[in-house]
């Protein structure tokens, strides 16, 4: 089961994407965070697999979040940016730091289920291989 951790400043689109991603076979919801505080504590305590990871947070961004969580020390979770940033700059870094996808909102359920079929299938293989 891949845990994911949904974080996102809007309490509605919260919900409505845990509500999603636990609809997708081979994913569970361990939680949400609304600011980048809470996720970055939530992240140490819960240790997801994934991050459903909005950019914009109360105080500070998505992608300072992935930063602190890897100048912590700490394991930095596989993320899936969901934003409605599109600039290419954000994009851009987004990649560089090692987002598996970028989705930009508003999106349907099926662009989100494709999304993280396909992380569970990348994810499958990465746990098989041998090197």
């Amino acid at each position: 089961m891949i845990r994911v951790l949904v974080v996102d400043d809007d309490y509605h689109v919260a919900r409505a994407h845990a509500l999603s991603v636990a609809r997708v076979p081979g994913f569970s919801v361990i939680g949400e965070a609304h600011t980048g505080a809470e996720a970055r504590e939530l992240v140490t305590a819960t240790e997801p697999d994934l991050l459903l990871l909005d950019m914009y947070l109360p105080d500070f961004s998505g992608l300072d979040l992935v930063r602190q969580v890897a100048a912590s020390g700490a394991q930095v979770p596989d993320f899936l940016l969901v934003t409605a940033a599109r600039d290419i700059d954000s994009v851009r870094t987004a990649m560089q730091l090692g987002a598996f996808y970028y989705l930009v909102k508003p999106f349907s359920f099926a662009a989100l289920r494709e999304q993280l079929e396909g992380y569970r299938a990348w994810a499958e293989r990465i746990d098989r291989a041998p090197e």
